[in-house]
């Protein structure tokens, strides 16, 4: 039996990025998010 080197699908993207890549784009997507909150706010 043969076996893959690596995990496919969105399992194997995790593995690769590890935790730093996990944490950098959850604070970059919660970022985006205030941002967007509180350029809306100013328009209000």
């Amino acid at each position: 039996m043969e076996q893959k080197a690596t995990t496919p699908g969105w399992k194997g993207w995790i593995k690769r990025l590890g935790w730093a890549g996990f944490f950098f784009f959850l604070i970059k997507g919660l970022l985006w998010l205030a941002l967007g909150y509180f350029g809306l706010k100013i328009f209000e």
